[in-house]
């Protein structure tokens, strides 16, 4: 992957050095950095490849947060804060952002995170289980529980519905429209997450936590965000 253009947003002014320093070390670089959306919408001609912002706390930040992707509509923007909630996760869906990552990630976790927004993927912390379960937020099938708790985003819950057929990558990059390079990324990750040594293991495990073909996948470019939660720490 050739290297990201990144515009980062935060309050700390040592944790915006930080995090430009670390993104040196994988395909992003950070070009353009603010205090504040408020800075960053009123700055227009700049522009980015992804968008990494922390909107505060306070009662307009999902305004401000719908204002800055209305101005930067090509660039996939990703929430990246230290607290998660119902309310403030649910107005971030609703201001269309590409994922929600929490700040006590490592930065192995961030990367991968990052890398799969870049490749249209939406992703989001495995904290969202606990909500999901807690009745917080709307409740999903049992198998998508057990996928969320995992952090598995929802194009590695479809890969493992195709290891369960037997599917090589080559037939798993054809049905779901994406290339051979990135159904191995996806199958590293997800075989971390379970704890899996090779597709024969993840295949076991897909069926004994029941993601098999009794859940009607989701079509192969769905946005749905609910079942579309990414790499956490």
């Amino acid at each position: 992957m050739s290297t990201q253009t990144v515009l980062l947003i935060d309050a700390n002014k040592l944790f915006r050095e930080g995090l430009s320093r670390l993104l040196l070390d994988v395909p992003f670089r950070v070009t353009a950095e603010y205090a504040s959306v408020e800075e960053a919408v009123a700055d227009p001609s700049i522009q980015a490849d992804l968008v990494l912002v922390d909107p505060g706390e306070d009662a307009g930040a999902a305004s401000r947060i719908g204002a800055l992707r209305r101005q930067r509509p090509e660039a996939p923007l990703v929430i990246l804060t230290g607290g998660l909630d119902a309310r403030r996760l649910t107005q971030a869906l609703e201001a269309g952002v590409s994922g929600y990552l929490m700040k006590d990630m490592s930065a192995d976790a961030l990367a991968q995170s990052l890398r799969l927004v870049m490749m249209g993927e939406k992703v989001f912390p495995t904290h969202l289980a606990e909500l999901l379960v807690s009745g917080q937020m709307q409740p999903q099938p049992a198998s998508e529980i057990t996928a969320l708790r995992k952090g598995l985003s929802q194009r590695e819950t479809q890969i493992l519905r195709c290891l369960i057929d037997g599917d090589s990558n080559k037939i798993i990059a054809s049905s779901l429209g994406i290339t051979e390079a990135t159904v191995k990324v996806h199958l590293k990750s997800l075989l971390r997450k379970i704890n899996a040594v090779n597709r024969t293991q993840a295949a076991i495990w897909a069926m004994n936590n029941g993601i098999g073909q009794a859940d009607a996948a989701p079509a192969a470019n769905s946005d749905m965000p609910a079942a579309a939660v990414g790499a956490s720490a």
